[in-house]
């Protein structure tokens, strides 16, 4: 691909007009940084592809800054979605929805479908206002690797291939989206994320979830290929007891002090969920190549968290 001059910046009109001429901005988002790009643009979308390494079939989320543009990509809105928007958006809820017909392949994969959401930061919010049109995108890292909470971890994987890294403090959640397949009689959550099935639940208590890999293969971001792994062997623990050579190692969880020669101890699992993606590549960094984990629980954002650390584990 074509190197591009990548500027770090925090011009928001700049990166709105970067937007409208078919380039890449990188952007904060409360949950992870996004790779983006104009939706309606299908150039400009092969070219998210293209810098990430991405495959083809792999969907990407729709970015909106109103609710009231989800008619401009949803054929059909159920009522129970309708709620779940008046709750959660802005948030790190992404739904998936049927289709309006002029939605381009390379946002939806060819599905019938199209995940939207309205991401709740005020620098995500404003660039995608100032385009006046959604904005597609996907988290911005190399495909494969953990998602990016510092503009300094999309700069080391993506610089030359994106032209505008927007400046910003480390992203709030550190998880991305839950995405919520709203197609059916009720919505099935397809990827767990920082919206829990605890908080769905109090708005729509017959919110489902995916019952195998199968059923949410291909309908939503990560759930197909290998996704968030440093360059390190990541191994999941559920006691201090079982961490191999702790003086070459790294360990992140909500634990005592364990003596691995780099360790994050967090607070809760929500302190852990924000810094975990950071913690990989800062372990990286100090050329560590052994990650252990604290195996979080299965509730709330746990759920979210030990998927990414399952697949960060393969």
């Amino acid at each position: 691909m074509m190197r591009r001059t990548t500027h770090i910046s925090s011009d928001i009109p700049a990166a709105a007009s970067c937007l409208k001429r078919g380039g890449l901005v990188a952007f904060p988002t409360e949950t992870v940084f996004g790779l983006g790009a104009d939706a309606s643009n299908a150039k400009a979308l092969a070219s998210i592809f293209e810098a990430k390494g991405r495959p083809s079939d792999n969907p990407l989320i729709a970015h909106i800054a109103s609710p009231e543009w989800i008619g401009t990509l949803a054929r059909t809105v159920p009522a129970y979605a309708q709620d779940l928007v008046d709750a959660f958006f802005p948030g790190p809820l992404t739904l998936v929805l049927p289709r309006q017909p002029d939605v381009l392949d390379q946002l939806t994969a060819g599905l019938d479908t199209v995940g939207v959401r309205m991401p709740d930061h005020p620098v995500a919010l404003e660039l995608i206002a100032s385009l006046g049109s959604p904005v597609a995108a996907p988290s911005a890292n190399s495909s494969g690797r953990p998602s990016t909470t510092r503009w300094e971890d999309v700069q080391a994987d993506l610089d030359g291939k994106v032209d505008i890294i927007l400046r910003s403090a480390a992203t709030r959640l550190g998880i991305e989206s839950t995405v919520l397949d709203c197609t059916g009689s009720s919505p099935v959550i397809l990827r767990p994320g920082s919206v829990t099935l605890e908080d769905l639940q109090l708005v729509c208590p017959d919110v489902g979830i995916a019952e195998s890999a199968a059923e949410a293969l291909g309908r939503s971001p990560g759930t197909r290929y290998r996704h968030y792994q440093p360059n390190a062997s990541v191994y999941l623990v559920s006691d201090r007891s079982e961490i191999i050579q702790p003086e070459q190692s790294a360990f992140i969880g909500v634990s005592k002090p364990t003596g691995c020669l780099l360790e994050y101890l967090a607070e809760d699992e929500a302190d852990y969920a924000k810094h975990v993606f950071s913690f990989f590549r800062d372990a990286e960094r100090a050329g560590i190549t052994t990650i252990h984990c604290m195996r979080p629980s299965v509730e709330g954002i746990g759920k979210a968290l030990l998927d990414r650390l399952e697949r960060a584990s393969w």
